[in-house]
């Protein structure tokens, strides 16, 4: 071979050799470029987003204040933009390092609320014979509340898709261990309602226990009266902390005692009660506002799935601005972040629809149909229904 061709491969060589020892540090400079271009796109995102959220609150308060003052609430009242999407660059792999996804706290399921009802309390819920015997003990309690058939059946159906049953939680399948949410039963109560409900109610489900346990007599007398006294211990634990929701909310999701409260909702007696008076406060607060027609099932739904003071803000407005109005207007980031039909939807006059369609289909389902026929049975002469003061 000439020794100016081996000169020349040798020099190709050294080039090759050159480039390839080059090329991490290239590579590892062009990832760089790319992660400052995608931190600098985030950030200015995420001002974005916080500004609008901030706005979302500042309108929330203005509506408020004007209420309490009479005023009509206009179109100007609504951010009128939806919340803003990041379409900037992706964040960039580096595959020296191994993906990974960021940890989220574990949500208690049903088993961990009924360890730490026994191990707080020494609660254990009194779990019904059958499905439909719960069906029937929440019918009679609805009826005796003075909420409607078609109330219960159809806020069931939207929140369970008319198949769930007192146990449900949101999210657990029997392929799909992980809840989404802590929330239970017909109307997916969640663990911050039964906290606040038995603060602020607890003395009335005391004395309906009672005057059921009047009735027994024997071994069935005592275990009333131990689940009494069991209540009684978990309405002063929730009475711990002031009666506030951002309070309730801490006791509910970070302490054991929150957790076992939330066990209740599994309890034959107590189970029926804490899902109506969610409800029955909502009629409360849309009657506390003068407004004197019953709520149909979507109306309490609005309330139910929002919050009492943005359901009845949709409640109350005009169809015209319901096809205007965004749906973040009535919700905190992260709790529109997390309702698909939210999102979805974009408006309140869709929201409703979507709602509405929901019921309409799943009222047909089977576990739907077994409510609505509960409260035939409900209001048979021989099952009267309790006595309780709406």
């Amino acid at each position: 071979m000439p020794r100016r061709l081996i000169v020349s491969i040798a020099a190709v060589l050294v080039a090759v050799g050159t480039l390839v020892a080059q090329a991490p540090s290239l590579a590892q400079g062009d990832r760089q470029a790319a992660l400052e271009r995608y931190t600098l796109a985030r950030q200015a995102f995420d001002q974005q987003t916080s500004a609008y959220w901030r706005s979302v609150a500042e309108k929330q308060r203005q509506r408020s204040a004007k209420r309490r003052n009479n005023e009509t609430i206009e179109l100007s009242d609504y951010v009128l933009t939806q919340p803003p999407v990041y379409a900037g660059p992706p964040r960039p792999v580096d595959p020296s390092t191994p993906e990974t996804q960021p940890s989220r706290p574990e949500i208690p399921l049903v088993a961990d609320f009924v360890k730490a009802a026994a191990e707080q309390f020494g609660f254990a819920p009194d779990r019904p014979e059958s499905e439909l015997a719960f069906k029937r003990a929440y019918a009679r309690a609805a009826l005796a509340a003075g909420l409607t058939r078609d109330q219960i059946v159809r806020i069931y159906a939207f929140e369970t898709g008319g198949t769930g049953t007192y146990d449900m939680q949101a999210g657990v399948t029997p392929s799909r261990p992980r809840a989404i949410s802590p929330a239970l039963g017909y109307n997916q109560l969640l663990s911050t309602n039964s906290v606040g409900l038995l603060a602020e109610h607890g003395d009335d489900y005391v004395k309906e226990l009672e005057r059921k346990a009047e009735r027994l007599t024997g071994e069935t007398r005592n275990a009333s009266e131990r689940k009494i006294d069991a209540l009684r211990r978990m309405i002063a634990f929730s009475r711990t902390v002031p009666n506030r929701w951002s309070e309730h909310d801490r006791l509910a999701k970070e302490t054991p005692g929150g957790f076992g409260i939330h066990a209740a909702v599994l309890d034959r007696d107590l189970g029926p009660m804490l899902q109506v008076q969610k409800l029955l406060n909502s009629v409360r607060f849309a009657r506390s506002k003068g407004y004197r027609t019953t709520l149909t099932a979507t109306e309490l739904e609005l309330m139910n799935f929002t919050g009492d003071g943005n359901g009845f803000d949709m409640v109350m407005m005009p169809q015209a601005l319901r096809r205007q109005v965004p749906t973040a207007n009535f919700f905190q980031q992260q709790g529109y972040e997390r309702n698909p039909i939210a999102r979805r939807t974009g408006v309140v006059a869709a929201l409703i629809a979507a709602i509405d369609a929901k019921m309409d289909q799943a009222s047909q389902a089977r576990g739907a149909r077994e409510l609505a026929a509960a409260f035939a049975d409900a209001t048979a002469p021989s099952n009267p229904p309790p006595e309780v003061r709406p």
